[in-house]
């Protein structure tokens, strides 16, 4: 009645956003988000702390590792 329910597959426009992974140089931050193709900006989705959330961000928009890029 209560249990989690598991989240649709959600999904971005993959002819103007890129995936993509913001790291910072200084504290070693990561966020994982889109990159809009023409301008450049950046939509921030869920912070990275570890492989597990990695991993739920490529499963959760259906994105292979190979398609992600690093932003630094």
């Amino acid at each position: 009645m209560f249990g989690r329910r598991k989240k649709a597959e959600e999904s971005f426009d993959r002819t103007k956003k890129r995936p993509a992974i913001r790291c910072s140089i200084c504290t070693g931050e990561q966020v994982a988000g889109f990159q809009e193709i023409d301008t450049g900006k950046f939509e921030e989705v869920m912070v990275l702390r570890d492989e597990n959330d990695r991993h739920s961000f490529l499963s959760q928009y259906g994105i292979q590792e190979n398609e992600i890029t690093k932003i630094w």
